[in-house]
């Protein structure tokens, strides 16, 4: 959900109708789509298995929220990896039903809660517990280490983590060992080579994230390194020679940018590390001890 926040809450500003679908059974996640009138969606959930079925649901334009019972089929288990036949369910849910003040913090990757209020499978009533105002139980909840789900008769509470994003800028064998190493660790990678993408992609970074600029261009990857600084990313690291290291500060400093203390470059701890693979485990053991 973390992904749509900004979009969603936009057409919230603006009266727009926009609803919100997100998994609820078999398993949780932080996955959501934003789906506007005429079928248009943003976001992927269940690598898009099911966005049909949601925007069927959401073209409805009930005034509350429902829960969506679905059958799983032959085809749509090849590309969610739910077994075919099981049950999946979701809540799809308008964006006007939600308390303002959840979006500003999805925007800013906080933990929150969502309690979705049911009375069959219609959505009543969304409550949300965000950090700030979280006590005793909810904020073991949002201390945990991923998104959970727990349903009754009445209720579905949905914890939402947003876990670590790393945006890979630039390619090529150690950008490949990288993206390897992050998956293996469960988090998010995002990779582009364009500094106006990357831009995109480092707006919604938070302390938790990190951006790793690697790439032989001098001034492309100079770019890269200055989207990164004006982002939240808690971990910055750029690969390269001392000579490209120097040529990036120095391109930075034309452009008056100097304080690059939040860089680790060359990225990665020294562990004598010298094929794409190892260089891939120091850079990622560098960001969960920049994390710590």
């Amino acid at each position: 959900m973390y992904d749509v926040a900004l979009s969603v809450a936009a057409c919230a500003r603006a009266g727009t109708r926009a609803d919100v679908a997100w998994m609820i059974s078999p398993a949780a996640s932080k996955e959501a789509v934003m789906i506007t009138p005429g079928g248009g969606h943003l976001g992927v959930l269940a690598n898009g298995s099911f966005t049909g079925l949601l925007a069927d649901a959401a073209a409805r334009q009930l005034p509350t929220g429902r829960r969506v019972r679905h059958r799983v089929e032959e085809w749509e288990a090849s590309a969610s990896g739910l077994p075919a036949g099981s049950t999946v369910e979701f809540l799809v849910v308008p964006a006007a039903q939600f308390p303002e003040e959840v979006w500003p913090a999805l925007m800013a990757r906080e933990p929150v809660i969502i309690d979705s209020v049911l009375d069959g499978d219609d959505v009543t009533q969304i409550a949300v517990t965000t950090s700030a105002s979280a006590t005793g139980e909810e904020a073991t909840a949002l201390g945990a280490g991923g998104p959970s789900v727990d349903i009754t008769d009445s209720l579905v509470r949905t914890v939402l983590i947003p876990g670590t994003t790393v945006v890979v800028a630039g390619g090529g064998p150690i950008a490949d060992a990288l993206i390897a190493q992050v998956s293996l660790l469960g988090w998010d990678v995002a990779i582009e080579t364009r500094p106006d993408l990357v831009e995109g992609l480092t707006t919604r970074l938070s302390s938790a994230d990190a951006v790793v600029v690697m790439g032989h261009d001098v001034e492309t990857s100079s770019r890269c390194l200055q989207v990164a600084l004006d982002s939240d990313a808690g971990y910055i690291g750029a690969l390269g020679s001392r000579a490209m290291q120097q040529a990036r500060a120095d391109w930075l400093a034309y452009r008056d940018v100097t304080d690059l203390s939040r860089v680790h470059g060359p990225a990665g701890l020294d562990i004598g590390a010298s094929t794409p693979e190892e260089i891939a485990v120091s850079i990622a053991a560098q960001i969960v001890s920049a994390r710590g």
